[in-house]
């Protein structure tokens, strides 16, 4: 995809959290790391359409973080920058990279924050509202004119404190996003195919139930989909996986403006390859070198390692290969 296609597209709007992540795994550290729900989702987003970030940062932020976020063409000039200290926060892993530890968390000009909607985003046609209180999603939504496409991710904190309007999200959402364990707990219930049944009569076409390093399911009116999680030999820094498969589910939506069975297939893969690249670096430094060349081979590499051949149908001992 070239840089000329890719402002073609239509516009992305994340609104979540920026952050300073403080992050040390089995493999290293990082200090006042970029981060952040909407900077992740953002930038992947930005691979495929041109993309707009709504979030609050404090008068601390070092200015070479924008600078990354401009030179990906995001348009920042919905960032509020306040007076305060910016949102941090301390997170550990250990070998099992699927939970972190939280150490420390400094919420600061976070506390306080009101998303506001500037003008030029209120007809943004795809929506991302990233992992923040359900009430400020709400306030999103409210001041939004008539968008295409609005897609939802939570966590099991607003499950537990604010279920009833994390309910009331989802009734004005298309896509809902959530962990595997968020799901069952949202839905009281072991099972996912049950947990997305149930999250989609609140609203959504569509559920998306991520389950780190064992990939992804995809649930809507026709069938369910599953992608696997790309196979990777090291994983530095999980931190943000899950935004990175959100921005990429729809940065490429957005791209192709094309909602079918068959472009939502799609768009799961491309925002897992986002994901997989994501965890080969700490913050944002291997999304910072990724090539849009890049990008395609790894959807190929996706679609080579799910390949399977057409039904055997077994037949007095012979085997018969069923074709179309």
């Amino acid at each position: 995809m070239t840089e000329e296609e890719r402002n073609g597209g239509c516009g992305v709007l994340t609104v979540g959290s920026l952050a300073l992540d403080n992050v040390e795994t089995p493999l290293g550290k990082v200090e006042d790391a970029l981060g952040g729900a909407a900077v992740y989702s953002a930038v992947a987003a930005s691979f495929f359409a041109p993309a707009m970030m709504v979030c609050v940062a404090g008068e601390d932020f070092p200015e070479r973080h924008f600078s990354f976020l401009k030179e990906r063409q995001i348009d920042i000039s919905g960032i509020q920058i306040v007076p305060g200290k910016s949102f941090r926060w301390w997170g550990s892993y250990d070998y099992d990279l699927n939970q972190a530890r939280t150490l420390r968390t400094e919420l600061n000009v976070f506390n306080d924050f009101h998303p506001v909607i500037p003008e030029s985003y209120k007809d943004a046609p795809y929506v991302f509202l990233a992992n923040i209180d359900p009430d400020l999603q709400l306030e999103v939504l409210a001041q939004l004119r008539a968008p295409k496409l609005v897609v939802c991710d939570t966590m099991n904190f607003w499950i537990e404190k604010k279920r009833d309007r994390v309910v009331e999200v989802l009734r004005k959402s298309d896509v809902a996003f959530m962990n595997d364990a968020e799901a069952r707990e949202f839905c009281g219930t072991s099972s996912v195919v049950k947990a997305a049944e149930l999250i989609r009569s609140y609203g959504p076409d569509v559920a998306v139930i991520k389950k780190g390093e064992h990939g992804a399911l995809m649930f809507t009116d026709h069938t369910h989909f599953a992608a696997p999680a790309y196979p990777l030999a090291e994983v530095k820094d999980p931190t943000g996986a899950g935004d990175s498969f959100a921005g990429g589910f729809i940065g490429y939506l957005a791209h192709t403006d094309e909602l079918t069975e068959r472009n939502l297939r799609k768009a799961v893969v491309y925002g897992s390859a986002l994901a997989s690249f994501n965890v080969e670096d700490f913050s944002l430094e291997r999304l910072r070198r990724l090539t849009h060349r890049e990008i395609s081979d790894r959807y190929e590499e996706f679609k080579r390692i799910s390949f399977f051949e057409e039904v055997e149908i077994f037949d007095s001992g012979q085997i018969y290969i069923r074709r179309g």
